[in-house]
């Protein structure tokens, strides 16, 4: 298929572009899609990022990330608009050529190394698919709300993998109160965390194609929709979570609760249904980045795509038992791949691929998109830096355990 294939033109403030032709997907569906492509893993860090920067601190954070994502879609759109481009990495060759194109694929492989594998003409199925996933972490929302209710914060115990309750060494007077602003070495961990959290842009074009009546107000409506929603949950959860354990609470949620709780049983299963339901809509872009970066001009082959997916899964397995710290995954991959797909890369596009003719480069988009750029990159070597610091001090500081 080429760059054109999928678009036609239309007229937008005076200036052509090209636009997706009618896709199969609705509008309610695409929401679904996004949504779930939106959902994954970050949701059970949020809690622990809350408990590292305080409740103020976290929602002025989880605002402020939610904006920029919804603008950075905005980038996207328009970008993709002009030159009738349906994928993120094809956008990177347009504006700087094959290595653009390989950058692109690279990170987008990076960021969604924990994902999947499918062919977008299913897309406007996965909908019901991705709904059912929605309702699963709703499920898992519900129960942690509810554990808020039903569970004592304690000072000493804490449980442990076999659900019998052991001591805290780092229990202080005040660990079961809540604090409004905190600092501390982990605070490097959690913007990170919540940048991972709301990366869904590799997955926006793809179901841009698939769009009933798409046009670009449409589908930034379908993102901004998705965005909102996904903020509700993990606020909500953030909270609720934070509230039930305070200082306690370790990077991974659900390790919090016993592993006895039968209601909790059924939360962790429900949360892996979710995981692997979300699968089929972010593994997507990282079959194709693979695909144009390793067999460009070859057909679509069913050997070929299970091939990529079964390699694809054992290194998602090998990271799992190399890393078992989802905290230092989220922090890493939130830190580079993150304010790459949200900030860098979409502003970069934008002012390279956008001609001056129609936005000269001294204009105030552009100048917004450089300016966000700009931030993508202090964003990315800060937390670089931070987390750096904090994995050689905290190695330092935990020999004795």
């Amino acid at each position: 298929m080429t760059e054109g294939d999928n678009f036609l033109p239309t007229k937008s403030n005076g200036n052509t572009e090209t636009q997706f032709t009618d896709g199969k997907t609705s509008f309610q569906m695409s929401i679904f899609n996004l949504s779930n492509a939106i959902m994954g893993s970050g949701i059970l860090g949020l809690a622990y990022a809350m408990a590292n920067t305080g409740i103020i601190l976290f929602v002025i954070l989880l605002i402020l990330i939610a904006l920029l994502s919804a603008y950075s879609i905005h980038l996207l759109l328009k970008t993709a608009g002009v030159v009738g481009i349906r994928a993120y990495e094809q956008l990177g060759y347009r504006a700087f050529g094959p290595p653009g194109k390989i950058l692109a694929a690279c990170i987008i492989t990076l960021m969604n190394m924990h994902l999947s594998y499918i062919h977008a003409f299913i897309l406007g199925y996965l909908g019901y698919t991705s709904g059912f996933s929605l309702s699963c972490m709703v499920f898992f929302l519900i129960s942690v709300i509810y554990k808020k209710f039903v569970t004592e914060c304690s000072l000493e115990h804490s449980y442990n993998e076999t659900g019998v309750t052991e001591s805290i060494n780092n229990s202080t007077d005040d660990t079961c109160e809540a604090k409004f602003v905190t600092i501390n070495p982990q605070t490097a961990f959690t913007i990170p965390i919540m940048a991972f959290a709301f990366v869904c842009h590799p997955e926006v074009l793809p179901i841009y194609t698939e769009l009933k009546t798409p046009n670009k107000t449409r589908m930034q409506n379908v993102a901004n929709i998705s965005i909102l929603a996904m903020f509700v949950m993990y606020l909500l959860t953030a909270i609720f979570g934070y509230l039930t354990f305070y200082g306690n609470v370790k990077s991974e949620l659900l390790e919090m609760y016993s592993k006895k709780d039968t209601l909790m049983l059924c939360v962790r299963l429900a949360v892996l249904i979710a995981v692997t339901l979300t699968v089929p809509v972010v593994l997507f872009p990282i079959r194709r980045a693979v695909l144009q970066l390793l067999f460009p001009d070859k057909p679509f082959h069913w050997v070929r795509h299970i091939s990529i997916a079964v390699c694809l899964l054992f290194l998602v397995n090998l990271l799992v038992i190399f890393v078992p710290n989802i905290r230092d995954i989220f922090g890493f991959i939130g830190a580079t791949s993150a304010p790459s797909l949200i900030f860098i890369l979409p502003g970069i596009f934008y002012i390279c691929i956008v001609p001056e003719e129609q936005e000269p480069l001294k204009s105030r988009p552009k100048i917004q998109a450089l300016v966000f750029v700009t931030l993508g990159f202090i964003f990315m070597i800060m937390s670089i830096t931070f987390i750096m610091i904090e994995w050689v001090t905290g190695k330092k500081t935990s020999g004795g355990h």
